[in-house]
């Protein structure tokens, strides 16, 4: 029974139940709704350990996730990841996360290519009919294969983009059934300005991703969909130099999804006093486009501005590394109450050997029954460059 709820979480197909006295409507629950919500989860454990932080720290393997455009100032000509992640633990015990990512760089000013996969199982289920009869085992998936290209185009400044196939299987044996199928791509920037300070070379790192612009998921060939999980992320960073060996990074994530939300002003028939009126039909949800989705998400919340702005997630998280070997992080996440209430605290800690490196990441909930507490987050590493020293 409970995988049989996560997947009407997944398909996001279950109507939504609230919770709510009218006399303090600014309570009201109303999370924003998207298809294929596992393109949102974080997959390696550096950016995890630090509460799911990533656009403008500094970058890594698995930054075709964060913000592809970082992979053209990373030093080594190319690379590997793979990543795994075990999820909600708490719940079942055979729903996780496969990441792998890499990147080549091409040479000259020619630019770099990047690529991943990402496969999330939702284990398995077993079917059974109105008698309760078992008639077969389902393993729903939900999957995205990626690729990009990212260039600099000045000394400090890069760009990138990437495009997305998406494929969603949730295995529902019903006769009007199909597997949802889509595409999407992002658009991103990432600014590092090297400063001279006392005791060495400080980094300003400023970021920017828009994620997942693409076209609505269906499984019934259009009937009913919803949006992909648009998302636009701006991320900030400071990294310290302690001294010769000792460095700390400060960074600064905020995200905000770019889809309109299930309980909105825009309904027809909305009275704001009354949340009864709030929730779209699916007519009326069904009938809203990918662009007037994205802009519609800045200013259909019902009670206006305020609630706009608790639809914006922060993360913030710390970063030590001795002589780039060793690392130390943490971090915190941070959702409004009534968007999802997703807070939690991460840490993590890393070790490089040359060609190689491993991260874990563990996250801690803060909420009580927080079904993501105890999360592990597992990252290995072969650097391109360090694979030659190694052979020479």
């Amino acid at each position: 029974m409970k995988k049989v709820f996560l997947l009407g979480l997944i398909s996001m197909a279950a109507t939504l139940s609230f919770a709510q006295k009218k006399e303090d409507i600014l309570s009201v629950y109303n999370p924003l709704i998207t298809g294929v919500p596992s393109l949102g989860i974080a997959p390696d454990a550096i950016g995890g350990g630090m509460a799911d932080i990533g656009i403008a720290s500094e970058p890594t393997m698995a930054s075709q996730y964060w913000n592809s455009s970082k992979y053209a100032m990373m030093e080594s000509n190319g690379g590997l990841t793979f990543s795994y992640t075990p999820w909600l633990r708490k719940i079942v015990s055979d729903i996780d996360l496969a990441y792998l990512a890499g990147y080549y760089k091409l040479g000259g000013q020619s630019g770099t290519l990047s690529a991943s996969l990402r496969y999330f199982s939702l284990g398995n289920i077993n079917l059974t009919n109105m008698q309760g009869k078992s008639i077969g085992m389902a393993k729903p998936y939900e999957m995205a294969l990626d690729f990009g290209y990212s260039r600099r185009l000045a000394e400090n400044f890069s760009m990138g983009v990437a495009l997305r196939f998406v494929s969603s299987d949730l295995s529902a044996q019903t006769e009007n059934y199909h597997v949802g199928i889509g595409v999407a791509a992002d658009v991103n920037g990432y600014y590092a300005l090297p400063i001279e300070v006392s005791s060495g070379t400080s980094k300003l790192g400023l970021g920017f991703n828009i994620s997942n612009i693409g076209t609505k998921i269906s499984y019934d060939k259009g009937t009913t969909s919803n949006f992909m999980p648009t998302n636009l992320g701006l991320g900030a960073s400071y990294l310290i130099p302690l001294d010769q060996y000792n460095r700390l990074s400060i960074n600064l994530d905020l995200n905000k999804l770019m889809v309109p939300s299930r309980r909105s002003k825009n309904t027809n028939g909305f009275d704001q006093s009354n949340p009864d009126t709030w929730l779209m039909s699916e007519e009326q949800y069904n009938s809203i486009g990918v662009v007037q989705g994205i802009f519609s998400s800045f200013g259909d919340a019902p009670n206006g501005f305020g609630e706009e702005m608790q639809e914006i997630n922060f993360s913030t998280g710390l970063e030590y590394a001795y002589n780039e070997q060793f690392f130390l992080r943490g971090g915190y996440h941070n959702e409004a109450q009534n968007k999802g209430n997703r807070k939690f605290f991460a840490m993590g800690a890393g070790f490089k050997w040359t060609a190689f490196r491993l991260d874990v990441g563990y996250l801690i909930g803060v909420s009580q029954n927080n079904p993501l507490d105890q999360t592990l987050r597992f990252t290995l590493t072969f650097d391109m460059e360090g694979l030659k020293d190694l052979t020479n």
